[in-house]
Formats: structure tokens, sequence, C-alpha cells
């Protein structure tokens, strides 16, 4: 393990709807980020710049520039979703998601973890939809991100949502609206966020 930070961890959340918390019971402190800040050391900052709707496009617009006014040593992102809803190409979300990271790989010292697409065929929303089409569109998304990991392996993490990813999007982990993450499943979320930090040298508690 490399330990890449000493001192206070400056943790920022890019995101949408699941990183502001909506489906969690209680959203400000059960959404995944919350639940990873609450893991930081003490003496440690936390800010959550997520918009509920964001696609990866809108971030880079309107979250990149206050991410990057608070200097971070750690940024989540987790942006993919509603670009696939919205049918955004795979190309065009790997390169509005590759500005904001190439960013804040220019502008701050962080470490950027980025989320893949778990497999959202069990998840109920898109219990109609045309299966072979959303995992291939899904493949084509993670392959995108991957290739950005690849890229910036010194300074960005591509953290694997999709491996195993049926308890991700099981009926349990899923809240009543059918589409975004109940308490359970935001904890397994921030429980895949936080071991991939922990690899990665970021002194979260256990």
């Amino acid at each position: 393990m490399r330990t890449l930070l000493t001192g206070q961890v400056r943790y920022v959340a890019i995101g949408a709807s699941d990183a502001v918390g909506v489906g969690a019971g209680d959203p400000v402190m059960g959404s995944w980020p919350a639940r990873v800040a609450a893991l930081l050391p003490p003496g440690s900052a936390y800010r959550n710049v997520a918009v509920s709707g964001s696609l990866a496009d809108q971030a880079r617009v309107e979250q990149l520039p206050s991410a990057v006014r608070e200097q971070p040593t750690v940024v989540t992102i987790w942006l993919a979703v509603n670009d696939l809803n919205a049918e955004v190409a795979p190309s065009a979300h790997a390169a509005a998601l590759g500005a904001i990271v190439d960013a804040l790989v220019r502008d701050t010292p962080a470490r950027i973890f980025v989320g893949t697409v778990p497999d959202l065929r069990a998840v109920p929303a898109y219990a109609e939809a045309d299966q072979a089409a959303l995992i291939a569109r899904i493949g084509a998304y993670n392959a995108g991100i991957a290739a950005l990991g690849a890229k910036l392996a010194g300074r960005v993490v591509v953290v694997d949502l999709f491996t195993g990813s049926a308890e991700l999007t099981s009926q349990l982990t899923v809240s009543p609206d059918g589409f975004h993450p109940s308490d359970a499943g935001y904890s397994l979320i921030a429980a895949r966020f936080a071991e991939a930090m922990r690899t990665n040298g970021i002194p979260l508690a256990r």
C-alpha cells in the first residue's frame, strides 16, 4: 500500500442524485459520499458539490469550479447513469468526464476516484429496457472510464462498481422509487469507494 497523504484530508464529492442521497432515509448523512466522509480522520474536511440530475458535461460547468476552489486532496466522481439514460454517446460522456478529471489533475493535488456503472439490468426502472442494448451501453461507458483511469494512472483510480454488482442492484438495495439506492445500497457503494481509497493510501477508518 502506498501512503500518499499525511495530515488532514480534504475530500470533495462530485456527482448527481446518488451523491445527494436521494432514496436514503436521511439524504444528508445517508448518501454514499457522506458515509465515506464519516470514515475520514479527525481534522479532515468534506464538501459535497453534487447536483441532482447532473450529466457529466453539466457537472463540468456547475460543479468543477467549486471543487477546484476547495483544493481537495481527494475527489470522488460518479457521473454516468444520467448520461446513459439521456442517451449521451459513450464517447461524449468520456470526453466530458475526461475534462473534469483533467482539470482536477491540473489545478488540484487530488487523488481522484471515479466510479463505473453497475449492471443495471436488475434495477426495476430498467425492467422494460432492451437488456442486451443496456448491457452493451454500460460496457461502452465503462470502457471509457477505464481508459481515463489508464491514461492518468498516477492520479486517477477507477472504482469498479460493475463486477459483482448484483448486490448493488437487488430489490433490497434499491429504494421504493425503483431507481435510486436505498440505505443498504448506499452502504454498499460507500464500501466500494472506501476500499479503493484505503488501497491507494487514503487513511480511512474501518
